[in-house]
């Protein structure tokens, strides 16, 4: 497992961490298994694990929790989410801080995360969604301060809406912020335009989120694709999402090296930027893990292959089915 410099935190995390929303949030999700595959990556040098409370109602908190209390001999990174106050994701412009992110919002929802996490402070807190209009609000720059002046965070970070990269830029410059969750991959290549620049002067740490476009750059969707009742997928791949990135995908497949997956491709293009701090693959299954935490070990893509990559850009706007 590599290792790199997580922004102003000055940790060293693991380039590929742990994404736990397919913990919780996901059908087909077994404690067991989960726990199992948790352990697993602990033992392959995994450090950092992102969770949030709406993950299962705190559930994947919960399992994280049990995860610390068995490595307690090790230095593991949490970062979790405070849930918006109206439970809306993504958050929309017309919605105003204090309907979605209030002061005493920010603390309760922070307690809760604590009391599930089995903590007594939170390595990174991160808002789940977020408007930059609500940058210069100090209701929520007060709370944040008051939360890591309480020694209950020791820093603060903003997820970012899907395909709105630039809606956090000015919130980065208030002081308030070290770390930014972003979608990147393959495909979501424009944070590239604008934030990382913007992240890199202000030594924000970066994670890079739905490395796999929620299971299109693994390479196994097809357009006859379906997924269980009760799945979040059945609302993200609409028919008109669906056909449109199995063909993105299909066209991918020319370029995967030999010996090489394209999930193994996929992850190794956002390694392959050294502006990234970390990316979260989520990871239910052992196997996952072992696949997934192989591609941390410092050789990326071929140069000429990241930029025959660059190639498939795909900008998309949010849309009713993108939350």
């Amino acid at each position: 497992m590599q290792y790199r410099r997580f922004g102003r935190t000055g940790w060293e995390i693991s380039e590929v961490g742990y994404g736990m929303w397919g913990m919780a949030g996901w059908t087909e999700s077994d404690d067991r298994q989960s726990e199992h595959s948790l352990d697993l990556a602990v033992k392959r040098g995994c450090n950092f694990f992102d969770t949030a409370w709406g993950y299962g109602e705190g559930h994947s908190e919960e399992l994280l929790g049990k995860l610390l209390k068995r490595h307690s001999e090790k230095r593991l990174y949490i970062a979790t989410k405070i849930p918006p106050k109206n439970f809306t994701w993504p958050s929309r412009p017309e919605f105003k801080l204090e309907d979605v992110f209030p002061a005493s919002h920010i603390v309760e929802y922070t307690e809760k995360s604590l009391k599930n996490l089995g903590v007594e402070t939170i390595d990174l807190q991160q808002f789940h969604v977020w408007e930059d209009s609500w940058a210069e609000h100090e209701e929520w720059q007060r709370a944040v301060e008051k939360l890591k002046a309480d020694g209950k965070i020791q820093h603060m970070g903003i997820s970012v809406n899907r395909w709105e990269p630039e809606n956090v830029l000015n919130s980065l410059r208030t002081g308030h912020i070290s770390a930014v969750q972003v979608i990147y991959n393959i495909f979501d290549q424009a944070p590239e335009d604008e934030l990382f620049p913007l992240c890199e002067k202000l030594d924000i740490g970066i994670i890079a989120r739905v490395p796999f476009d929620e299971g299109t750059l693994t390479g196994n969707l097809t357009k006859d694709t379906t997924f269980p009742e009760g799945d979040w997928r059945n609302t993200y791949f609409v028919p008109e999402n669906l056909n449109s990135s199995v063909d993105h995908a299909e066209k991918l497949r020319p370029l995967v090296p030999q010996g090489m997956t394209m999930a193994e491709m996929a992850l190794r293009f956002i390694l392959s930027n050294p502006q990234i701090s970390t990316t979260i693959p989520g990871m239910r299954k052992a196997n996952h893990v072992e696949a997934n935490l192989a591609s941390s070990d410092g050789k990326g893509l071929p140069k000429e292959l990241v930029q025959e990559l660059k190639g498939h850009r795909w900008d998309r706007q949010p849309t009713e089915w993108s939350q």
